[in-house]
């Protein structure tokens, strides 16, 4: 065959495989237009980063649908290796797993975990393993498996967008985690919405969450108290080492004798707290390193241990009421639940608790205590105070006069 004829061949064969590529723009035009609107104006598209790139090829007409990829953060890997990397190593990683790891999550409608309508909405950011992806394909259409699309919201995928601190709001508010109610109505969050809206020049110093939490563009976001605002070692202040242990009872991590349970393999498993005072150091450090770009060393670390002194006294008020609801399985007024496998009530059920006051001590634990000493962090008086440290000591009170109420009614029923 002579030259010619070899790249007319060549020249041919490229064409009809050309013609075989699904024309996915075309089409979805059409079908999903918006996809297709936000794909054109994205920086992939720019670059030439096709939809089979990310989706595969072999979904190729309405016919078989059922072919096309989801991505995964190893799909993002492919270009964006060093952020997956990152991403690996921060608590946003651990989300799913830390979802999974809660006791009670299973009671739960799937509808609002693996159907992420609830829980799943927010901490479907986690990484999943094989066997949960294939189940969560089976069970649905598999969607909520990438992670990136989180904070880049698919499919534009700007990393404008998530630089800002709006991006965080969807997970990062409510009950247990108001950081944006706290943030927004801060003089940092006040400060950048003027910014943002134009009242302050571009150049003002406005802290984002990204600034504080994701420092220069990594995504390996840790804290130094975790989600729980627990850690070991335990303090050489006596009183507080005592309510410590207790909550760290009541979490189910330590055992009556003050012996580690296999829940806290959990806990290290899902990071949700600083095991080792190096690790709490390295996080505290970091932190103070951020703050100086603003504010000296002296103010920052001043700052910082106010917050770690709101901790302290919020587990003293929050030990003294799971102490009061032990003292009633203790003495038979209140029935402890079969499941729990140690003598305190278990902070971990949620809203599974059985009784009232079961019920009161969890929304003490996770909405007031963690709105007294997140508020002191996000430097938002209103909620460290009113939301969270106020609402915490009229918890206690009606803890202790349900308790009284129950003990009442019991000597009653029993005629002592």
């Amino acid at each position: 065959m002579s030259i010619l004829a070899h790249l007319i061949v060549i020249v041919m064969v490229s064409q009809t495989a050309e013609e075989k590529k699904p024309n996915c723009v075309a089409c979805h035009t059409k079908v999903t237009p918006g996809i297709v609107s936000d794909w054109k104006q994205s920086a992939h598209a720019d670059s030439g980063v096709a939809c089979m790139v990310c989706h595969g090829d072999e979904h190729t007409s309405p016919k078989n649908v059922d072919k096309v990829r989801i991505p995964t953060p190893e799909t993002c890997a492919d270009c964006h290796e060093e952020q997956v990397e990152q991403f690996k190593e921060g608590k946003h990683a651990l989300a799913w797993a830390a979802m999974k790891a809660m006791p009670t999550a299973h009671w739960q409608p799937m509808t609002l975990m693996d159907g992420m309508k609830g829980c799943g909405g927010c901490h479907k950011i986690g990484l999943k393993t094989d066997e949960e992806i294939k189940a969560l394909k089976k069970d649905g259409a598999g969607f909520g498996v990438a992670s990136c699309d989180a904070c880049h919201t698919r499919h534009l995928f700007t990393a404008e967008e998530a630089r800002q601190p709006q991006a965080c709001r969807t997970c990062h508010m409510g009950f247990d985690h108001p950081q944006w109610e706290m943030y927004s109505s801060s003089k940092h969050g006040v400060r950048n919405a003027l910014k943002q809206i134009g009242t302050l020049p571009k150049s003002t110093v406005a802290p984002t969450c990204q600034n504080c939490h994701l420092p220069g563009g990594t995504h390996a976001n840790k804290t130094a108290w975790g989600f729980l605002a627990v850690r070991l070692p335990m303090p050489e202040d006596k009183q507080w080492a005592a309510d410590r242990a207790t909550i760290l009872q009541s979490l189910g991590v330590l055992d009556p004798d003050g012996k580690p349970t296999a829940r806290l393999e959990l806990v290290k498993s899902a990071d949700l707290a600083r095991l080792t005072e190096k690790d709490w150091k390295q996080q505290r450090h970091q932190m103070v390193k951020i703050c100086k770009r603003c504010h000296s060393r002296n103010f920052a670390k001043a700052e910082l241990a106010k917050g770690d002194e709101i901790i302290k006294q919020a587990d003293h008020v929050m030990a003294k009421a799971i102490r009061i609801v032990a003292g009633l399985y203790e003495d038979g007024t209140l029935p402890k639940p079969e499941h729990y496998t140690h003598p305190f009530p278990d902070a971990l059920t949620f809203h599974d608790a059985p009784t009232v006051i079961e019920q009161k001590l969890f929304v003490m634990f996770f909405e007031h205590r963690m709105r007294a000493f997140q508020g002191t962090f996000h430097m938002n008086p209103d909620y460290a105070f009113w939301y969270g440290w106020s609402a915490m000591q009229r918890d206690l009170t009606e803890i202790k006069e349900l308790a009284e109420e129950m003990r009442h009614r019991r000597a009653a029923r029993d005629g002592t």
